[in-house]
């Protein structure tokens, strides 16, 4: 087992940045080698923090082939445009390294097979950095979940609900890849902030898999409302037809039976949420408004619920995962609210010991999936689309998620 990992970033916008401050060069076992971006001015802010926070300056290159070519480097951390993460991933694989990828959607189904293949074939291994399987709520609803508190889950729901006009809108000013993304296609495009912890819950890929979705998407209007009222008519963006339904709904079955309802909401003005919510037999939990409704305990006020919304804090001492106790006693750090300190920890422990990833490429495969099929089935008016068994029979005995 490695103390020290030599770790190299591959992507430096702005979450590539930020995670390389609050999450990786704080980190008394990581050293940063090497990192990469194909804008100038990105890489040299990256080596200046990195020496602000007394370290050597590392190698810095426009080419990501370069990093993969440097043997001392143990460790790849890819955080560049979605359109990049699988290549780049199977790259890294294939030059063995221990390669973390963020979160997005992939652009086919075939792509989601070769990261599959590529870990299969090198033995090499990749990790999804979905840090909302290590949000607080979401582990103390999947503790409650394991101890039978909800009885048999029958319907989970999650969604990306969270206003980024500006965002999309300047992404061309910015370097930002929503901007094409959003102009050119229409699809549940960033789905595993509210699957990650859903497929843990509903054990996919390890006992479950997901069977089939369908997707529709409403009309396109939000953003030219936002530029007409921002740039104005004359603001060549405004008049640009923009292809990205502002609300995409998708509809998942599980091979248990259970359903999956996933809702992306990014281009109309609201707050944020990422609507996770859990019903079984015997109660449910709502991010929400923050609740749990217990079957035999909270039912007479099913009228008047609003008296008992925020009630998940009553709910901590018993049930808050011992990921969490652990981590408020040791002191909360990073991002979101901690929880990409948590998922960079899990990711670079299994790394210096070239253990499994903790969220793995079967799991990143099925998904990212989501919105390469969500795609199609927008496209064909909502037509049911079959989600692969990437594990090719192995979810039926595979262990059950742990953090």
């Amino acid at each position: 087992m490695k103390t020290t990992l030599n770790a190299a970033v591959i992507g430096l916008g702005n979450r590539g940045a930020s995670l390389l401050k609050h999450c990786i060069l704080p980190r008394e076992d990581v050293r940063v080698a090497a990192v990469c971006d194909t804008y100038e001015d990105r890489r040299e802010r990256a080596v200046q923090m990195t020496v602000e926070a007394g370290f050597p300056a590392p190698v810095s290159t426009a080419d990501y082939r370069e990093i993969l070519a440097m043997q001392e480097v143990d460790a790849v951390v890819i955080m560049a445009s979605w359109e990049s993460h699988i290549n780049v991933a199977c790259d890294a694989m294939r030059a063995g390294k221990y390669t973390a990828v963020e979160v997005g959607g992939a652009y086919s189904v075939d792509d989601c097979w070769r990261l599959v293949r590529t870990h299969e074939e090198t033995g090499a291994h990749c990790m999804m950095l979905e840090n909302c399987c290590y949000g607080r709520d979401e582990l103390m609803a999947l503790n409650m979940v394991r101890q039978g508190v909800f009885g048999e889950i029958v319907h989970c729901q999650g969604g990306y609900r969270h206003d980024l006009r500006d965002e999309v809108s300047y992404g061309r000013e910015e370097r930002h890849y929503r901007f094409r993304n959003y102009l050119g296609r229409n699809c549940e495009n960033y789905p595993t902030h509210e699957l990650g912890p859903i497929a843990n819950v509903l054990d996919i890929n390890r006992g479950n898999r997901m069977l089939t979705l369908v997707s529709v998407a409403s009309k396109a209007a939000g953003l030219h409302e936002y530029l007409l009222r921002e740039r104005g008519a004359s603001y060549d963006a405004t008049g640009m037809r923009f292809a990205q339904g502002d609300v995409v709904t998708t509809i998942i079955k599980c091979a248990r039976g259970e359903t999956i309802a996933l809702t992306l909401d990014t281009t109309l003005p609201r707050f944020y949420s990422r609507g996770f919510h859990v019903q079984g037999t015997k109660g449910m939990f709502m991010e929400d408004n923050n609740s749990i409704f217990l079957d035999g305990k909270d039912n007479e006020f099913d009228f008047k619920w609003k008296e008992k919304w925020n009630n998940v804090e009553e709910y901590r001492e018993a049930y808050d995962h011992p990921v969490w106790k652990r981590y408020l006693e040791e002191g909360v750090r990073g991002g979101h609210d901690g929880m990409d300190w948590l998922v960079f920890g899990a990711f670079f422990d299994a790394a210096k010991r070239n253990a499994p990833a903790p969220i793995d490429v079967y799991d990143a495969a099925a998904w990212m999936s989501v919105t390469a099929l969500s795609e199609q089935s927008v496209a064909l008016g909502g037509m049911p689309m079959a989600i692969p068994d990437f594990t090719n029979g192995r979810w039926l005995d595979r262990e059950p998620w742990q953090p």
